[in-house]
């Protein structure tokens, strides 16, 4: 009885490690063809937000910076093409009074300009023999071949234009080709998704002007983004676009109920005009965050004296890691005390928050070796290796 349990034990261990090692070949093998994939095909991402301070000679791409893609990180990544994207914020009437007037257009369109600006900079004048703009889908295979990164260039939000059609054109001049005709907010082009929580809607889908926006879009070869309009605007611009429509970065709503997010109805209506999704890898638009999270990031925020809620605006923090305690403290970006004179023997990590819009350098005495043994391998900032740690950072909008 004795031999039979023992000759059991050591057929089920054998029979456990058979299975770990198939299991382990086939994740190997598995790896293996989805890496075959990316290199043979062109990686490209839809949407990129960008600051144009990122964009000057002394803090830009070429610079591996804490912005999700920079030139190193396309490199290390395997991304071929970036859509870098010119976002202006909707401003609302409610607190803007002149924000659908002149002056608030003005506002907007010069706001464009400058992210307009800053590609051409990169491609032009910072890095040309690295990446290049493309301006027809021929330019991206050709640009790809040769070995540098791919720019295009998207707009998110119509906002800009104003109520002058020709800006359209403009804009597709200075290399736009897919443009979105509202975002966060309803505009004179279009209702925006965030009519869906009060009910409100300006034009019940597209306004007059915005069906002759898409005509021109039409007419020159700008793809029509539907990312961010109302769902009526969606279905609107889909039975109005002569061309397939694209969402730059949307997610399915069925799995996420947010109004950002494309339902069985608009994904349907997409696949009909032929037109592509994008999704979006945002957590809160592909799940719903337990009731419990808010409050718990809410108290983490409070714990590190960091201001309550997020989102694009307000300054930026650091939290400084000593390396004799190991307990965390804050620092302001703008304590000029602070940065003038850091502790001793501590490492600096950056908590990267949405509104800081410019880089930063901190030199702290402390080798990359101390601030990784003193934070240990979860918190790991952009450094490069020298007698003084200099970290660099930046934010991403998204």
């Amino acid at each position: 009885m004795i031999m039979i349990r023992m000759f059991s034990g050591v057929c089920t261990a054998a029979a456990i490690a058979a299975l770990v090692s198939a299991t382990a070949t086939a994740q190997q093998d598995v790896t293996a063809r989805a890496r075959a994939i990316h290199e043979r095909v062109i990686a490209l991402d839809t949407h990129n937000d960008i600051d144009p301070q990122n964009f000057t000679a002394s803090c830009n791409y070429t610079m591996r910076l804490t912005t999700q893609v920079n030139l190193p990180k396309m490199k290390e990544g395997g991304l071929d093409v970036s859509f870098f994207i010119v976002y202006v914020g909707q401003q609302d009437p409610r607190n803007v009074p002149d924000a659908l007037q002149a002056a608030g257009y003005e506002r907007a369109y010069r706001a464009a300009i400058a992210k307009f600006d800053a590609v051409h900079r990169l491609t032009e004048q910072i890095a040309p023999n690295e990446i290049e703009l493309a301006l027809t889908a021929a330019d991206v295979p050709r640009i790809a071949k040769s070995g540098k990164k791919v720019a295009v260039i998207g707009i998110e939000n119509g906002y800009p234009i104003g109520e002058d059609i020709r800006r359209v054109k403009e804009f597709y001049d200075r290399g736009g080709r897919y443009m979105s005709l509202a975002h966060n907010g309803h505009n004179q082009l279009a209702d925006s998704h965030t009519g869906e929580a009060t009910g409100e809607w300006k034009w019940g889908g597209i306004s007059p002007l915005g069906r002759k926006v898409i005509e021109e879009m039409n007419r020159l070869g700008m793809m029509v983004d539907i990312s961010h309009p109302s769902k009526g605007a969606i279905l609107q611009a889909i039975g109005l676009s002569k061309a397939p429509v694209i969402a730059s970065h949307s997610s399915v709503r069925k799995l996420a109920d947010v109004s950002r997010d494309l339902d069985d109805e608009m994904l349907m209506a997409v696949k009909t005009n032929g037109g592509v999704v994008q999704l979006n890898a945002l957590s809160g638009f592909l799940k719903v965050d337990p009731r419990e999270r808010g409050p718990a990031i809410a108290s983490l925020r409070a714990e590190f004296g960091l201001p309550a809620g997020g989102g694009r605006g307000g300054g930026a923090a650091a939290v400084v890691v000593d390396a004799r305690t190991r307990r965390l403290r804050r620092i302001d970006a703008r304590s000029k005390r602070e940065r003038r004179r850091p502790t001793a023997g501590a490492a600096v990590v950056v908590v990267p928050r949405l509104g800081l819009r410019r880089c930063r350098r901190i030199a702290v005495p402390s080798s990359t070796e101390s601030w990784r043994k003193s934070i240990g391998s979860g918190l790991r900032p952009d450094a490069r290796r020298s007698r003084t740690t200099s970290i660099m950072w930046t934010t991403r909008s998204s």
